[in-house]
């Protein structure tokens, strides 16, 4: 297994997910750094001083992207990747020692699943932002283990328009013979682009729609240090959003046959939406239902991100030129 890091100006947190990575009981993987258009070579200094060229253990490369953004961090680590399946976490999480021995037992026991995404918990429950990301539910999938495809479909009446229901990209892993196949993740979504986020969606959803299954595995465990701060804690909200409808833009973008499923599901799907966001506005909500400011946040940063995917696609063409 290969397991890439994406990062960008944050050292201390990414000494941290490596001491994790590195105590790891998996008998056969590597770690992929991949250096985000940073600021200063802090990270570079850190990793090969640090970690690079270690006789014992996984070995620990490091590799540097200018160009910003996650989804192009990720391929830049996935053009090296070595390993039969390639896992993927960020710079402000610990992995549990099992973790990848939890993901792999899918990819073990089902040749068709094509893609495994675990459990995220909270590092730290320090502050009141904090607790309100909890509450908000931004990353709880449950604790039992789930799996997903176009030949079962499940009750819910957006599937599989639903990616974010199948996980986060803080914690998830893909075949990667199928990703690249896939083409990897579309440079023009993610973290550090005007789409603000929906590679990680993306890529579960096209799994989906190449007639791949998608599991959920909850003993796959991943610590996060949620936004300590409310502005930070906003700024997450409308981002993900926003991701979310950069992620429906690209999902018809690539897959222009599943827009007949779309439509048949739309009327549906916003009943659903609505009912969701009611419930997830939790007890801060009116009797008229109306949504919590991060509920309200993210309806906003939906209604942007098909045009931030627009927007995104446009620089990607002129970085190609």
């Amino acid at each position: 297994m290969s397991v890439i890091v994406a990062t960008r100006n944050r050292a201390g947190m990414l000494r941290d997910c490596l001491d994790s990575l590195l105590a790891l009981d998996y008998p056969r993987y590597e770690v992929i750094v991949v250096d985000n258009a940073p600021a200063d070579t802090s990270t570079e200094h850190l990793v090969r001083r640090e970690y690079a060229g270690r006789r014992d253990g996984p070995t620990v490369r490091y590799l540097r992207e200018p160009l910003p953004g996650l989804a192009r961090a990720h391929n830049r680590g996935l053009a090296v990747a070595d390993g039969d399946i390639a896992a993927f976490t960020d710079d402000d999480t610990l992995v549990d020692p099992h973790w990848l021995t939890a993901l792999a037992e899918p990819f073990l026991a089902d040749p068709r699943t094509g893609c495994v995404t675990g459990l995220i918990v909270p590092a730290e429950l320090d502050t009141e932002a904090q607790l309100a990301l909890e509450r908000h539910g931004a990353f709880g999938k449950g604790y039992a283990p789930l799996t997903w495809s176009l030949r079962e479909p499940p009750a819910d009446p957006l599937f599989p328009f639903t990616a974010g229901r199948f996980g986060s990209g803080a914690n998830m892993a893909f075949r990667t013979e199928l990703l690249h196949g896939l083409g990897g993740f579309d440079p023009a979504t993610g973290t550090g682009t005007p789409a603000r986020g929906g590679d990680d969606l993306l890529a579960f959803f096209r799994v989906l729609a190449h007639g791949r299954s998608l599991a959920y595995e909850p003993t796959a465990i991943v610590w996060h240090r949620h936004r300590r701060t409310h502005e930070a804690l906003a700024a997450q909200a409308y981002g993900y959003g926003a991701g979310f409808g950069a992620f429906l833009a690209a999902a018809l973008a690539h897959e222009p046959r599943m827009l007949p499923a779309l439509l048949r599901r739309l009327s549906g799907g916003v009943r659903y939406a609505i009912a969701r966001n009611r419930e997830r506005a939790g007890p801060a909500a009116g009797p008229d239902g109306t949504p919590s400011s991060l509920a309200r946040l993210e309806l906003r940063g939906l209604l942007y991100g098909p045009f931030g995917y627009l927007r995104s696609r446009l620089i990607e063409r002129r970085t190609r030129r």
